[in-house]
């Protein structure tokens, strides 16, 4: 199993700390090296290629629980989890998603090239190097490779990044912001290493951290932290402690 969790880690990785927090909200600058490895690491996700993953989270957060979010929850569990996945979009979400600026997401030569060959990276990232990497190196057979590390790790990531979606919308206090659907829900937390903090993030998306509390529980922090130390990070946007506590005391509901 430690393939398969190593595999879970990279490809969390990809989406959280790649596509969400750097390509979708900039809230850090990364350099060459950490956007390539940040790319390869989303292939192997498989959640739609950057570009396109950064420009429906965009829309869910400019069009939040309207027709023109991608998953608007208001659509009840189902549809916000993989239902939006099994149906044609809406067409605000259409209409509106050709508005939003993504010419950042356009100038990136490695979200450029990564959308280009996707369909290659991804048979590469998401299935052939989690069965043949173990099998090779630590003599793990190749059935075992297949279905825990490539098959079972896909599956268990795909559905930690929808509880964002679904559990995070629906389940749990609003400390920040009362007047909004997203949730802090401490179990998509676990699952989604650091992204359940789903009121504060919604409330502060500028926020590298997208939580108040720093490292705590928050794998994705502690990543790109390291990354910082390395040099290969740079300018991590925070919410400060007065902007948080006068947004609890103005929005919240009492609970934080």
């Amino acid at each position: 199993m430690g393939p398969s969790y190593f595999c879970f880690l990279l490809t969390a990785l990809g989406v959280t700390a790649g596509a969400h927090r750097l390509w979708s909200h900039r809230s850090y600058k990364a350099k060459l090296p950490l956007r390539i490895f940040l790319a390869a690491a989303n292939s192997m996700a498989f959640q739609n290629d950057i570009f396109e993953w950064a420009r429906d989270h965009r829309a869910h957060h400019k069009y939040s629980e309207t027709d023109a979010d991608p998953h608007n929850a208001r659509r009840g569990f189902f549809f916000s989890h993989i239902g939006w996945l099994l149906v044609r979009k809406h067409p605000d979400v259409i209409e509106k998603g050709r508005k939003l600026d993504v010419s950042d997401l356009l100038a990136d030569p490695v979200v450029q090239f990564q959308r280009k060959y996707y369909k290659i990276t991804v048979v590469l990232m998401c299935f052939v190097f989690p069965t043949v990497v173990p099998w090779y190196i630590w003599g793990e057979s190749l059935w075992n490779s297949y279905f825990l590390a490539a098959i079972l790790r896909y599956t268990i990531s795909l559905n930690g990044t929808w509880l964002v979606n679904s559990a995070a919308h629906m389940y749990g206090n609003r400390p920040y912001d009362k007047h909004v659907s997203p949730r802090q829900n401490p179990l998509v937390t676990l699952g989604a290493i650091g992204e359940g903090f789903h009121n504060y993030h919604h409330t502060f998306p500028f926020d590298y951290s997208a939580s108040e509390f720093g490292l705590n529980f928050n794998p994705t922090t502690w990543f790109i932290d390291f990354m910082c130390l390395l040099g290969l990070a740079t300018d991590r946007k925070r919410a400060t402690k007065a902007m948080i506590e006068a947004r609890k005391a103005k929005t919240g509901d009492g609970s934080g």
